[in-house]
């Protein structure tokens, strides 16, 4: 497609070319700049939506033996495939989907999972909580689990991140303290006070920040790098103070609007 730019470039070249030819060998080659007049591409018409709708009526003995076959397919040249078939099927086809979070492919697993975070099944949260609690699960599994879980049901959450939280994997400790801040609920807050003590500096920032951002509660500058072990356990009891003299009266505040969206 020709643009003004790519006008621009052919006439300046011709010009370049042209005053090289005249030139002497002793006068250097002159070149003039020139603007195109710039005009804004027309606006684009009204296109009409000719998505179609996700399915929502219960699995033919056909359309179950379809989704059935796709569950192999989720790991392989044709992955994307087959969980675009699975978000036509719909959430009706979640009890087939939710079978390959117990196959033995991480791949499989992982991709189960974002299949549904892409057809919002929330008919699946159950089953990605307890992935996302699963010891024997992979970390990055786990992780995917309990964010897609708070994503389509965050009600639910507080049980896996609870576990998590406990982990010893600090990767999996800082998922549950990062994902805690999209839990807009009361019961994260005493599962991430004491994360704020913790001996990796990531999951106790990321629990810091979590409580920050759901409490609003204002304390003193904390610096991570320069405490000792004893520094972040007396946060952690500073918090525990607050949390017991207000948990009965306290609610979340309504979450803080960008700048830019006001």
């Amino acid at each position: 497609m020709i643009t003004y730019a790519s006008i621009a470039a052919v006439i300046l070249v011709g010009l370049v070319e042209v005053q090289t030819l005249h030139a002497s060998v002793d006068q250097p080659v002159r070149t003039w700049l020139i603007q195109v007049p710039y005009e804004a591409p027309p606006a684009n018409p009204d296109v009409p939506d000719v998505s179609i709708p996700h399915n929502k009526n219960p699995l033919s003995p056909e359309d179950l033996k379809r989704a059935e076959a796709l569950l192999p397919l989720l790991e392989g040249k044709q992955e994307f495939w087959a969980m675009g078939e699975f978000v036509h099927l719909g959430e009706p086809s979640v009890p087939v989907l939710i079978q390959a979070l117990t196959m033995p492919s991480p791949r499989i697993r992982y991709n189960a999972i974002e299949t549904l975070l892409m057809m919002k099944g929330v008919a699946g949260v159950p089953a990605l909580v307890s992935a996302a609690k699963e010891p024997g699960e992979i970390p990055r599994v786990r992780e995917h689990a309990l964010r897609v879980a708070v994503r389509l049901d965050s009600t639910k959450a507080p049980e896996a991140i609870e576990v998590m939280a406990k982990d010893a994997n600090p990767s999996i400790r800082k998922a549950a303290a990062f994902e805690a801040r999209y839990v807009r609920q009361k019961a994260v807050i005493p599962i991430l006070i004491p994360m704020v003590s913790d001996d990796e500096r990531f999951v106790a920032l990321s629990a810091l920040q979590s409580l920050w951002i759901l409490t609003r509660h204002e304390t003193e500058f904390h610096d991570w790098d320069t405490s000792t072990k004893q520094d972040r356990a007396a946060w952690s009891s500073e918090w525990t103070e607050w949390w017991d003299a207000n948990k009965e009266i306290f609610e979340i505040p309504e979450p803080q609007r960008s700048k830019r969206s006001s």
